[in-house]
């Protein structure tokens, strides 16, 4: 039995049904990306004067992660045009790239991750905060590259010129605690991980979906070359929302 309305469009749409599904799809994923942006907002408005983070996120990999994702969406583009001049083996070289750029893309951000995870917020039992990255672990002392202030509300904003970055040793007994720069710090952290890790999750699922059509799944353009494209189609739709959260994501968490 055949599914109706594969490659056809339906009466009632106008669109062929996967066509149909993933608009549908997308209105949903507007509303839960639109809910966690709204919350971003509410939150950051709500914060104590000086106690947002500014300036903690490295804006030339932002930008650099940018424009590969703005790459990978002509890229994307590009392959599905090919298919419809029946080039296939330019759609491989497209869709080749699309998918490379979407894993610089998320080794971009593993980097950006791995910073913060071993980046720490050190506060001393003298009520003292130290703050950078251990360079230096010993049994009675590490060392950071960073700096020590006396007040918490100093850390938050790295746009200030003044601030200079050193190695400083600190003895383990003048340690009261340490916490990494995780989701659990504070709230900037979690939205942070949160928006950007569910970010990479969809980017992780597309980059699936495009290796496998350029992989094992182009075999359906010898049987069934249309409805093929129109898969390429659909998976190219996703693949534009995608970029599109994060040129949204980009501006409001590394820019503002």
């Amino acid at each position: 039995m055949d599914i109706p309305y594969t490659v056809e469009a339906r009466p009632d749409t106008g669109l062929y049904n996967a066509k149909v599904g993933i608009w549908l799809f997308l209105a949903s994923e507007v509303m839960l990306f639109g809910a966690l942006f709204s919350a971003y907002i509410l939150l950051r408005v709500g914060a104590p004067a000086g106690y947002w983070p500014e300036g903690w996120l490295n804006v030339p990999l932002g930008t650099l992660n940018t424009m590969v994702l703005i790459t990978s969406s002509i890229t994307t583009v590009m392959a599905w045009a090919s298919l419809k001049m029946h080039q296939f083996g330019r759609f491989k070289l497209f869709h080749a790239i699309t998918l490379l750029m979407a894993l610089t893309f998320l080794s971009i951000k593993s980097y950006e991750y791995h910073d913060k995870f071993t980046h720490f917020e050190i506060l001393l039992k003298d009520g003292r905060f130290a703050d950078g990255h251990i360079i230096e672990r010993a049994p009675d002392h590490i060392v950071i590259h960073g700096r020590i202030v006396n007040d918490e509300k100093a850390l938050y904003n790295l746009h200030e010129k003044h601030i200079q970055l050193k190695e400083v040793t600190i003895q383990r007994s003048q340690i009261k605690s340490m916490e990494r720069y995780g989701p659990w710090h504070n709230t900037y952290c979690a939205l942070y991980f949160t928006l950007t890790g569910l970010h990479a999750l969809h980017v992780i699922g597309g980059a699936i979906v495009i290796g496998f059509l350029w992989g094992p799944g182009s075999k359906l353009w010898e049987t069934d070359p249309e409805r093929f494209t129109n898969r390429v189609e659909v998976s190219g739709l996703f693949w534009h929302f995608v970029d599109l959260v994060w040129i949204f994501l980009f501006p409001v968490l590394y820019l503002l």
